[in-house]
């Protein structure tokens, strides 16, 4: 068998309606957010060169392009807290990753408390951001954000477990672990900037079912493509494609053209629920509307921001984007993680 084996992308998002939107605060906040972190010197050479090919604040503006400056640079901010938090517990075990939680969970909380010297720089990072945070989102926005983000944090413990241990989670136990691993319920926070939606809408069946179609959309579009880096680091357990091939008895081709069908499917059913939403009454319709609407460039934006940084790609984002063929990266020789694929019989091509 060839060392550069080919795999077609799927490519679900081909009829999404809403177009690629680029936030028009941009230029001018990507570099006050990459000055910002860079300030704390939190990340080491290999994870600054990781850090910088991400470009979050593309990420931010494309995902959230109808977003003010102010609540932009909020959002910008987030997607980088994100990264951060990942490298923190990436490299560590489940308790490791619980100290984690516990450090950011308790600056949430208690954002005007100065943090004690000598602790561990996250806790500075989560806290200015917070801060900035707090001063445009809403009070009902703030608790919802609050209440996801933890439900984040701890969930990254079981995935630490599972790296740690090697162990891969069938299909449904899988996505409902990635769905808060991937930290979608929290990042829809950037949605609700600048909105005060009260927790009755919100939490109304029709406006969480939207919210858990955008989150489920969100992990699919991740882990399709981050499969092929994560599989050649070791890191392809936590995984959607590996979760699919261990579960469906398929190899990646049959892996990739499952999950494709099924997260159209996921997309076909957001716009017929997003055309029969109900109405909360003229005031809140448009604030909901925009909501929804948020939520919809997020599902384009997410995936034109995969193909046009170095993230996944490298420098051949665009040319993979136009032909969906990309190629199979080998695995590295000494992992850093417990090897977490596919079984053996599954891996045939």
């Amino acid at each position: 068998m060839s060392n550069l084996l080919q795999f077609s992308l799927p490519d679900p998002v081909a009829l999404w309606p809403w177009p690629r939107k680029l936030n028009r605060h941009y230029q001018q906040v990507k570099p006050e957010s990459d000055s910002w972190i860079r300030g704390f010197e939190a990340l080491d050479a290999k994870s600054q060169r990781s850090f910088d090919l991400c470009n979050f604040p593309l990420l931010s503006s494309l995902g959230y392009p109808l977003l003010n400056k102010d609540c932009l640079r909020v959002s910008c901010d987030l997607m980088v807290l994100f990264f951060i938090y990942d490298e923190f517990t990436d490299k560590t075990s489940a308790n490791g990753a619980r100290d984690c939680a516990d450090l950011v969970m308790d600056v949430l909380r208690n954002p005007h408390v100065e943090r004690p010297s000598g602790e561990s720089k996250l806790g500075n990072i989560t806290r200015q951001f917070w801060l900035r945070a707090i001063s445009v989102a809403s009070l009902p926005a703030q608790r919802r954000f609050i209440r996801s983000f933890s439900e984040y944090v701890y969930a990254v413990i079981d995935e630490a477990s599972d790296r740690e241990y090697g162990h891969i989670r069938g299909i449904a136990d899988y996505l409902k672990v990635r769905r808060l691993t991937a930290g979608a319920d929290a990042s829809f926070f950037s949605v609700e900037l600048g909105l005060d939606i009260p927790d009755e809408v919100m939490t109304h069946p029709a406006i969480q079912s939207l919210v858990n179609l955008a989150a489920e959309s969100t992990v699919l579009t991740n882990d399709t493509y981050s499969y092929n880096n994560e599989q050649a680091s070791g890191h392809g357990g936590h995984n959607i494609i590996t979760a699919v091939m261990n579960d469906k008895g398929l190899d990646l081709d049959g892996a990739l053209n499952w999950v494709g069908e099924y997260h159209g499917n996921i997309l076909s059913n957001f716009q017929t629920q997003h055309r029969l939403l109900p109405s909360w009454g003229p005031d809140m319709d448009p604030v909901v509307d925009v909501f929804v609407e948020g939520l919809a460039y997020w599902i384009r934006g997410h995936d034109c921001w995969s193909f046009e940084t170095e993230r996944y790609f490298g420098t051949k984002g665009l040319e993979i984007k136009k032909t969906r063929l990309a190629t199979k990266l080998p695995r590295v020789k000494n992992p850093s993680v417990t090897p977490m694929m596919a079984r053996s019989s599954t891996q045939t091509h």
